[in-house]
């Protein structure tokens, strides 16, 4: 007679605990969201940023302590006051596509294109 406890086995672990929530298929939600973006007052469509995947490329972006609690506040405000749960590199990618896409539709009198012009060279 052995005094170890029994342990559980990997089926018992990784049982269901409650059922799982329905899904929610991507594709009629981006149907019922707007796929437009305002910025300066004009709409241009704006492709949708990345979900959760695996992505096969990797930038490093550094930032300044402001511009990163800056995000983490937006983060906390998407969560808070919208209920959109993402983590700091969805916003970034939702970002990036706004921006992109008013480069796109822009060109030269885009929000990038304005802001860029008007930093002072370093």
């Amino acid at each position: 007679m052995t005094r170890r406890t029994p342990l559980p086995g990997a089926a018992e672990l990784f049982r269901p605990t409650a059922r799982a929530p329905e899904r929610v298929d991507r594709a009629v939600v981006s149907q019922a969201r707007a796929d437009h973006a305002q910025l300066d007052g004009v709409l241009f469509e704006v492709p949708e940023g990345t979900h959760r995947q695996k992505h096969t490329a990797k930038i490093t972006v550094y930032v300044s302590d402001e511009e990163l609690l800056a995000l983490e506040q937006a983060r906390l405000a998407l969560r808070a006051a919208h209920g959109v749960a993402v983590d700091r590199g969805r916003v970034v990618r939702e970002a990036v596509a706004v921006l992109l896409a008013d480069l796109d539709a822009h060109g030269a009198e885009s929000v990038l294109v304005r802001r860029l012009r008007r930093e002072p060279r370093r």
